[in-house]
């Protein structure tokens, strides 16, 4: 984390005013006096609904010794170390930029519609084999957590992993200039945000905006089975790589293997060496493709790379196999959903065997704009009953994947509820424990309550 004197933090965003001591040292940023820790700065961000400069003296007395203060908020603390500034946000922006240019620090940038946080989570797996890396944690991916993410480095870290979100235009074209990757990667162009942006064409631009900071002599990987990106990148001047299903890429896979605990495969140029990912679903293959490329660009063995994947370890919620006392299996993939990964955990339980029955349990998707119901309906649409046995839906858009799977199912294999509780209750009635059910939601449906209704009632 960053440490510095108070006087080398006013330094370090120019404008600012010093008041009281500078020569108190401190220790790591804090906006949030609930996990403030002892010798932080802290950053009382002024929003719309919201002002941290009301909570001072909690900040105090959890442990800041130090504080950023908007110049036109009155009444700043008398007794501590204080750094006027126009605006602390912005503040935070400038010191974290400031930070990021004096340590020597390779940079990742993460983005893509879907992918993004299980991509970083493999690129730390790889990297961490050799290097002191540091990742982005949680949702820290946007204006105000990527800049508190790279004030997190400590002086040693060697490559930093960040993810980079959005929802509108130009927000990673910020991330990016403040970021200044040496590496970005972009995942996927999917439908997420067309509520915002307007179209998958619309997403394609802001994604590609995360190489308006990339450093001279920096890559681009990115999937090369997107012909919104291919078309876009046909005449670049950077170094590309792509990855993806075609074998005109430059990473491909050769063999996929599902197997219960994860996914094996091979790749081009490289079918001696064999790569495992404890983790279900043939999209993360993509993922891992993107992971392998940036192992290669840290000049990685791929011994170490496949090393570095078999070890891996995903943000909770994101194909996560849990298993009941029972035997039945549950993969909990609740924390997000879209089309494309919609369409791909329907794929996975089409390639998951040795089961019983297979269940699939779907949520609404959400932000996709006026085209929400038909892409609902499509999904329902996407689903066979020659490999799902049964299809629960929960949420008033998802009553549209219902309608969709209603010319292929028969009545008692399709239902929609308004009420978590009555489908827990349903799915008790019929899942046995040789059965496997997948449950996929954006995350404000908060599908994970289901799994838990049925792990306590399967013991």
């Amino acid at each position: 984390m960053i440490v510095k004197t108070v006087k080398e933090v006013s330094n370090m965003i120019p404008g600012s005013e010093l008041i009281n001591n500078g020569d108190i040292k401190i220790e790591g940023v804090s906006i949030d006096t609930r996990t403030i820790k002892k010798n932080n700065l802290f950053i009382p961000i002024k929003g719309e609904h919201f002002n941290g400069h009301q909570f001072i003296d909690k900040a105090i007395e959890n442990g800041a010794v130090a504080t950023l203060w908007n110049k036109d908020e009155p009444n700043p603390p008398q007794h501590l170390p204080v750094v006027l500034v126009e605006d602390t946000l912005k503040a935070l922006q400038t010191l974290a930029e400031t930070y990021r240019d004096q340590l020597n620090v390779k940079v990742v940038g993460i983005t893509g519609s879907n992918g993004k946080t299980t991509t970083k989570d493999m690129v730390e797996a790889v990297l961490s084999t050799k290097y002191n890396v540091l990742k982005t944690e949680g949702n820290f991916n946007n204006h105000i957590g990527l800049p508190l993410t790279l004030l997190r480095m400590e002086k040693h870290t060697e490559i930093a992993i960040l993810e980079m979100g959005m929802s509108s235009r130009g927000e990673i074209e910020f991330l990016s200039n403040l970021a200044k990757p040496d590496i970005a990667v972009i995942t996927n162009i999917g439908e997420s945000h067309l509520q915002d942006l307007g179209s998958r064409e619309g997403i394609a631009e802001a994604k590609l905006e995360i190489i308006c900071g990339l450093q001279e002599n920096g890559e681009l990987i990115y999937t090369g089975d997107e012909p919104l990106l291919v078309s876009r990148l046909k005449d670049t001047a950077i170094k590309t790589v792509t990855f993806g299903q075609s074998k005109a890429l430059d990473l491909y896979p050769v063999l996929v293997e599902q197997q219960e605990s994860g996914t094996r495969f091979t790749i081009n140029q490289h079918e001696n060496v064999s790569f495992f990912v404890p983790v279900l679903g043939q999209h993360n293959v993509h993922n891992a493709l993107a992971s392998i490329a940036v192992g290669r660009y840290f000049h990685l063995p791929l011994g170490e790379i496949a090393e570095g994947l078999k070890n891996l370890r995903l943000t909770s919620m994101r194909m996560e196999v849990q298993k009941a006392p029972s035997g039945l299996t549950i993969i909990n993939d609740a924390y997000n959903a879209s089309p494309t990964s919609m369409k791909a955990a329907i794929q996975l339980l089409k390639d998951m065997d040795g089961y019983e029955k297979r269940i699939l349990v779907l949520g609404d998707m959400l932000e996709l704009g006026n085209q929400e119901k038909q892409f609902h309906f499509e999904i329902g649409q996407f689903i066979s009953p020659s490999y799902v046995d049964y299809v629960f839906a929960y949420g008033p858009l998802s009553a549209h994947i219902i309608q969709g799977a209603k010319s292929a199912f028969t009545a008692d294999r399709i239902a929609h509820f308004t009420d978590k509780q009555e489908l827990a209750k349903e799915l008790e009635t019929i899942a046995s424990p040789q059965d496997i059910i997948i449950v996929k939601g954006s995350r404000g449906m908060k599908l994970e309550e289901v799994i838990h209704h049925l792990l306590e009632k399967q013991s």
